[in-house]
């Protein structure tokens, strides 16, 4: 066995490198044994008592953390990793532990031991924006020669403030990562059991919710050294090199498992395509690339097998507002992780979709390539990073679209993106408060099915239920449902957005780090896009007015009423090919209004249509047929694969398409 650089930081400040292990052939992956033969039973039982084990440590994290963005909106991960760093569950995404390992070498920790840190520029791509921290707990175990460290448990999460120069932490004109608050660089929170005080201290007195920071760093400190205690259990059980070898099969079989099933669907070849982000926050709306030229070849990946070249050349210039993305580090290890799952899309059956997990197995099946320093994916410190969703969520459609022009489309259309809304001022009592929620919204079509209503992009995750929120905060949420026609018109059709309507019992400030209000989410093969982000103040009374969906601070007086309207998925296939009863149900369930029947789908109905009657309404199938044959003649006969919406035109200078759109 060779030691061999693990991660190498790509940017300042300068650290020391992480070394590991690799198995002989120096492209295989990290690797804890050699020739060690694991019972298949053992590996089946080593493998769900992990996701058992990060459950619990996310259930306990639910249960016993303050702020809401933690407990009831859950926007937060576990993950376990083994000693060298790789992910072994599979269920979600997470954070790294290189950075922890790069300035704590392993040898140096104890039991009882928990490090922190939150610094994007030292999280090795891991942390994308301040107000994630992260807690990482390493495991031991003793053979008889003392404690070892053989694995780690880790949990990071988005909390309510880590200081900056807006309440949230999220300043949506920011120019400097400076503006988004207290920056952590991996750090010992815990030693040997016991807190650091001075350093929690420090980070409470930074926040404006210090009460609900220190209850949540205790809740995921005390998860995680639970995890880890749980973990010991199981080398306890099996033995070390039992352990070790489950380990490396559970990511073996991963490998295998998309090399077999996910990487064979795509074609040998090279495809182009790119999307946009729509603003930054500080120069005028325009189109801020993000490019990927995906390569298939044969030969190349672990044993030489398929491999997958993501290039992300012809990315924009970093901007000079807050929707940069630090991915170039650690071999884009993060952002392996990250988009993979959208290539469990191309599995047989939904089902085996969803029993596809991604863990580090999938790294060697993929080689990323970056722009030099100076991209949305490549910034350079100390460039702001707060709203990098705009780009790490864009991505995942990037990379959905060039796999759907090599499969002939059958990839979902594009999906809703995160979006982060909410209030804050001073409550009926005078005291402050700060409520931040993360809406979702409408997921793309697919080739077999519709897309979904408000899903969350973060998994488990949820809007804010209504009974806390009102007991809480000075408001009154008088609707929520979906958001009428706001899915992508489709033979199958995009699911559809939120509409939340909010009445302000008092004063207060609005504000809104969102994306597509002006680029829709995108259909394809004939789909057609949804509807962009919206927000109202006062709607049909007479303040009315559009708030932009980037703002910090917006007046909003009491009475007033906040409409939030999020995005719809795109749809998939041509409208015209729906079947007239689905969209007669459609207009049942209030999904589709009866203008928008006849006009996307060409859909004609018999008599008048009362939606809140005890069946759908009745098609006329003379009259629909005639007005779906004379829209298909009225068509541009060379439409592009994809249909970006009417929002793209003003950002690009008129053009309806870009030429990566067309097959």
């Amino acid at each position: 066995m060779t030691s061999d650089v693990l991660s190498t930081p790509a940017s300042e400040p300068d650290t020391e490198t992480v070394v590991g292990v690799r198995a002989p052939g120096g492209d295989a992956p990290y690797r804890l044994t050699d020739g060690v033969d694991v019972d298949p039973v053992v590996v089946e039982i080593v493998e769900g008592y992990l996701a058992s084990v990060e459950q619990e440590v996310e259930t306990s994290i639910g249960r016993t953390s303050r702020s809401p963005m933690i407990r009831d909106a859950h926007d937060y991960r576990a993950g376990i990793h083994d000693k060298h760093a790789r992910k072994l569950t599979g269920r979600s995404y997470s954070a790294l532990v290189q950075p922890v390992i790069r300035d704590y070498p392993v040898d140096t920790m104890k039991p009882g031991d928990v490090f922190f840190h939150n610094d994007v520029y030292m999280s090795e791509g891991g942390i994308g924006h301040l107000p994630d921290l992260c807690i990482t707990a390493p495991v031991f175990h003793d053979s008889g020669d003392g404690p070892e460290v053989v694995a780690f448990v880790q949990a990071f999460g988005h909390h309510d403030d880590i200081g900056g120069s807006v309440p949230g932490s999220m300043p949506s004109t920011a120019t400097s990562v400076f503006e988004e608050g207290l920056m952590v660089p991996p750090i010992k929170l815990w030693d040997g059991g016991v807190p650091n005080e001075s350093a929690l201290k420090i980070m409470t007195r930074n926040s404006r919710m210090p009460d609900s920071l220190a209850a949540d760093l205790d809740a995921e400190c005390s998860a995680c050294l639970l995890g880890a205690r749980r973990l010991t259990d199981l080398f306890e059980r099996y033995g070390r090199d039992q352990v070790f070898a489950a380990f490396d099969a559970i990511l073996d079989k991963t490998t295998q498992t998309f090399r077999r099933e996910i990487l064979s669907k795509i074609p040998t070849g090279t495809f182009v395509w790119e999307d946009y982000a729509e603003q930054d926050g500080v120069d005028d709306p325009r189109l801020h690339t993000q490019r990927i030229t995906l390569t298939k070849e044969e030969t190349g990946g672990p044993d030489d097998g398929p491999r997958l070249i993501i290039d992300f050349t012809g990315t924009a210039p970093q901007a000079k507002g807050p929707i940069n993305h630090c991915g170039d580090y650690a071999d884009g290890s993060f952002l392996k992780k990250w988009i993979a799952p959208i290539l469990r899309n191309l599995a047989d059956t939904p089902e085996r979709m969803a029993e596809l997990d991604v863990n580090e197995g999938i790294t060697p099946l993929i080689e990323m390539r970056f722009p030099p320093k100076g991209t949305l994916l490549t910034p350079e410190f100390p460039a702001p990073t707060n709203a990098r969703t705009f780009v790490i969520l864009r991505l995942l459609g990037v990379l959905a679209g060039v796999v759907a022009k090599a499969v002939d489309g059958k990839m979902p259309a594009d999906q809703e993106t995160i979006r982060y809304t909410g209030v804050y001022g001073n409550d009926l009592e005078g005291n402050p408060y700060l409520m931040r929620e993360v809406l979702g919204g409408g997921s793309g079509g697919r080739y077999y099915a519709d897309g979904e209503d408000t899903i969350h992009v973060v998994p488990d995750s949820r809007n804010l239920p209504t009974e806390f929120t009102e007991s809480r905060f000075p408001f009154r949420v008088e609707s929520l449902g979906l958001a009428l026609d706001s899915g992508g018109a489709g033979q199958f059709r995009g699911g559809l957005g939120y509409e939340k309507q909010i009445r302000m019992l008092a004063d207060a400030h609005f504000m809104s780090i969102a994306d597509r209000s002006i680029l829709s989410c995108w259909g394809v093969k004939g789909g057609k896009a949804g509807a962009p982000f919206r927000v109202t103040i006062d709607p049909d009374g007479p303040n009315e007015r559009e708030v932009d969906a980037l703002v910090d601070a917006v007046e909003v007086k009491a009475g007033e009423v906040i409409r939030i309207r999020t995005t719809g998925g795109g749809g998939w296939g041509d409208p015209l090919d729906r079947d007239p009863a689905h969209v007669a149900r459609d207009v049942w369930w209030r999904k589709v209004s009866v203008a928008a029947a006849e006009a996307d789908y060409g859909v004609v109905f018999a008599g008048e249509v009362d939606p809140d009657g005890v069946a759908a309404p009745e098609v006329d199938a003379d009259a629909t047929t005639a007005l779906r044959d004379k829209l298909r003649s009225e068509r541009d006969a060379d439409a592009p694969f994809f249909d970006r919406g009417p929002g793209y035109a003003r950002l690009s200078g008129g053009a309806t398409s870009s030429p990566y759109d067309y097959v």
